[in-house]
């Protein structure tokens, strides 16, 4: 999933956070009247008054078997609502909330609250404390008040954040003084409190650097990346009902480029909590569907703290079909989270995760990540994971070949357990990215290679035939757990630096998944860094597709990484409400989660809009199926956020012919729906919308809708008279011509036919045709006519029907 290097630090990360937490005695505490704020100050703090319920409080080490519980009372210092803990059962649980981001180190802040205590118990008078806690065992008591039993203290003072403090974490919480040992006198130490009017005002950071990318990423034409606009990796296809989900580590969430520059630090694994989701009909338009909050303090699982290398199964449990998302917590664990749908929306089944060091079969697997999950043709679900160092336990030359880092495991029927012991795969030159699908009653596991180095016996050289550093080698099996080395049947990708040249290699993590009958094959490169950075560049892996072949005996063809990537497996339908961002490619714009939910895909599902619109950006679609008649329109849900916006619509490139222009008019910041009328827009076109205006930020959009021009139909009209000549039944027809071109007709009856008729503008011609007949029964007369229109040869048949006549 990462670079050896990041693991190796992701290692020395984890053994310092196992570190008790231990509250620091030494206070940064300026007692007395808060310092006047400057204009740059604000309130950093959500519902300190507590008006709106919990919102955005929770218990500073709250879980299963610790902490406590917050409540909602009445008895407030001010207002109507106050914050009650109850249940403690350390002095490190007290009602937090998370700073992370808003605060700075170097900078001064004004903290304020009210506490009280009620207990008879409880001693005369007791000291509580605002503490910070910046993550693992930094705590750092900011503040404090001693009031009476039954009477409000009063929090009041400035602190100071040292500049060399790290603020990636920042929860502020109220408590009493720490102490080791509780319980052994609650009343002293584990009495309910009541809090209010919590304050904290300061200086927030600065907004972080745009993670815009204003560069081309994916070049029109071309197929991968599969986006331009954010980055994307460890990607696992799943595909259902005509659509393929891309689900990927979050790359994008440590991507901070300099505002010069326009180059980033290096990605920082350890930050990454997300997972991002695309989706695509046609596997070139993708549909940005956001991130999906997996880990940290606010996410689906907050007892995890990373999610990397997602991966994805369906099944139905309990007659009810579900899905179910795993990922890595870091180089550690791995877990699971569940959801409705595809796209969510996704909860949380567990409270530890699902793999970790009390894994039976998995104690000497040194990296117990990368889940991909398999659940087989005949109904039984696995979970492929690990990775990392072999056990130094074996000889240098088996650490090196078969190191055996890898395992699979069933899993529950509920997919959200395990059952029995993990088995060993033995893996050749196995680093990590464990994956099994299924085929023709074959299993294909693919992985990662490793480089060699010390945690792998030293440098050596491969036994003949086994994969290099960083390709993608693959196994066959009739059994999805048994793949003993002698299973390898060769590299199915070698690295990707050898098709993207300086700056791309690495090691890899790839997927299988089946669409519509073919294989398609996923993995990443950081091309679009590449293309922002140059040769150097700084870890931002994108998302690609190729397609899998094989060959007769059911091996695999070995995949060459291109920027063309896959065919687009069908046109795109405009004539709906589909989202905007969706792209075939982009420039220059950026995308963002809003409430509600979409348009497009229901209420339960994530809203994006684009945002970052300036003069000259530009979004575009793939190969859209306008049709013969063509699109008469196009409706846009826009938010205007300055006057004087335009959209062209045009073909074949961002400067190509211009089909329609959309002023963008309404109320500034306010969403609107604009209707344009189109000319010339028929038959299967890339479209791009392009987008014009003054300095800065232009409009955000939400929504594309296009409107299908009736067909030209031919007004022309027809009916049949009878009459008697000689005794005889005659029909005439006559043909009336309402357009605005001449035609020409051929009529036909039961009784003969006459073709080549030209009839003018706003004339009618007549054909009689005798019968023959005293009596002639009920009948139609057929009339075809034909006309050129703009260069178009249009036709149409028009039935005239005539009642039984009789001469007798």
């Amino acid at each position: 999933m990462t670079t050896e290097m990041a693991h190796r630090a992701a290692r020395r990360r984890r053994m310092a956070g196992a570190i008790g937490a231990v509250v620091a005695t030494a206070a940064l505490l300026i007692s007395g009247v808060a310092a006047p704020a400057t204009a740059a100050d604000e309130e950093l703090i959500v519902n300190g008054g507590f008006e709106s319920g919990l919102q955005n409080w929770f218990v500073n080490n709250g879980n299963a078997t610790d902490g406590g519980t917050l409540s909602i009372v009445g008895d407030a210092f001010s207002g109507a609502s106050a914050i009650k803990v109850t249940g403690r059962t350390t002095t490190g649980s007290g009602p937090m909330q998370d700073l992370s981001g808003k605060v700075q180190a170097g900078q001064t802040y004004s903290i304020k609250a009210r506490v009280k205590y009620d207990n008879p118990s409880s001693p005369a008078t007791k000291q509580f404390f605002a503490t910070m806690h910046y993550g693992g065992s930094t705590y750092t008591n900011l503040a404090s008040t001693t009031p009476a039993r039954g009477q409000w203290g009063y929090i009041n003072a400035t602190f100071t954040i040292p500049a060399t403090q790290s603020v990636s974490t920042a929860r502020l919480f109220i408590e009493t003084p720490w102490t080791s040992n509780p319980s052994s006198d609650p009343n002293t130490h584990l009495m309910d409190f009541v809090v209010d009017d919590v304050s904290l005002v300061g200086t927030p950071p600065p907004p972080p650097p745009s993670k815009t990318i204003e560069v081309v990423g994916k070049l029109p034409g071309e197929h991968n990346p599969l986006i331009g606009h954010k980055f994307g990796a460890d990607g696992f296809g799943y595909a259902e009902d005509g659509r393929v989900y891309m689900f990927m580590t979050n790359d994008t969430q440590g991507y901070a480029p300099d505002p010069v520059t326009g180059i980033s630090p290096q990605i920082n694994y350890g930050n990454i909590n997300q997972i991002t989701l695309i989706s695509s009909e046609d596997l070139v338009n993708w549909t940005d569907h956001g991130e999906i909050q997996v880990a940290g303090s606010q996410g689906v699982a907050p007892f995890t703290s990373n999610s990397w290398a997602p991966g994805f199964a369906k099944r139905v449990v309990n007659g009810v079909e579900k899905y179910f998302l795993y990922y890595a917590n870091g180089g550690g664990s791995s877990n699971v989270i569940t959801g409705a749908s595809p796209l969510g929306p996704w909860t949380s089944e567990r409270t530890t995760t699902l793999i970790n060091g009390s894994t039976q079969g998995a104690e000497d697997v040194q990296w117990k990540f990368d889940p991909a999950p398999i659940v087989t043709d005949d109904g039984h679900a696995y979970l492929v994971f690990g990775g990392g160092p072999a056990s130094t336990s074996m000889p240098a030359a088996e650490r090196f070949n078969n190191p055996k880092n890898i395992r699979v495991v069933e899993l529950a029927d509920d997919m959200v357990n395990t059952k029995g012991s993990a088995m060993v795969v033995d893996t050749p030159v196995s680093f990590e990215a464990g994956h099994i699908f299924e085929r023709q009653g074959k299993y294909y596991l693919s992985y990662s290679s490793h480089f060699g180095g010390t945690d792998f016996g030293g440098n050596q050289t491969a036994l003949p035939g086994y994969p290099g550093g960083g390709q993608i080698g693959y196994m066959m099996s009739d059994s999805p757990t048994n793949f003993p080395k002698e299973k390898y049947a060769g590299v199915m990708f070698p690295n990707q630096g050898q098709f993207f040249g300086a700056g791309t290699g690495g090691n890899n993590h790839q997927s299988v998944f089946e669409f519509e009958g073919k294989y398609y094959f996923t993995y990443h490169a950081p091309t679009l860094n590449k293309r922002i950075t140059g040769n150097t560049t700084q870890g931002y892996r994108s998302p690609h597709i190729e397609e899998l072949k094989f060959n007769a005996d059911g091996t695999i063809q070995q995949v060459v990484g291109t920027y063309a990537g896959v065919d687009q497996v069908r046109d795109f339908d405009p004539y709906r409400t589909f989202e905007a961002e969706t792209f075939g490619w982009s420039k220059g714009i950026a995308t963002q989660k809003v409430d509600g939910g979409s348009a497009q895909f229901g209420a339960t599902a994530p809203n994006l809009v684009v945002k970052d619109i300036d003069n000259g950006d530009w979004t575009a679609l793939s190969s859209v199926a306008f049709g013969d008649a063509g699109a008469a329109s196009v409706t846009l849900k826009v938010k205007p956020l300055q006057s004087g916006g335009s959209i062209n619509v045009r073909t074949g490139s961002e400067t190509g012919p211009v089909v329609g222009t959309i002023p963008v008019t309404g109320a500034t910041g306010q969403w609107t729906e604009l209707t344009a009328d189109l000319a010339g827009l028929t038959g299967t076109h890339d479209v791009f919308f392009t987008y014009s205006g003054g300095a800065g930020d232009l409009f955000e959009l939400d929504t594309w809708a296009f409107t299908q021009a009736e067909a030209r139909s031919l007004d022309v009209s027809a009916d049949v008279a009878s009459r008697c000549v000689a005794g005889k039944s005659v029909l005439t027809v006559k043909v009336t011509n309402a357009d605005e071109v001449p035609v020409t007709a051929t009529v036909s009856t039961p009784y003969g036919s006459k073709s080549s008729l030209a009839v003018p503008v706003g004339k009618s011609v007549s054909n009689a045709f005798s019968t023959r007949l005293v009596s002639v029964p009920a009948g139609a007369a057929e009339v075809t006519v034909t006309a050129t229109v703009d260069g178009e040869a249009l036709s149409k048949v028009v039935q005239a029907q005539y009642p039984a006549h009789s001469c007798g």
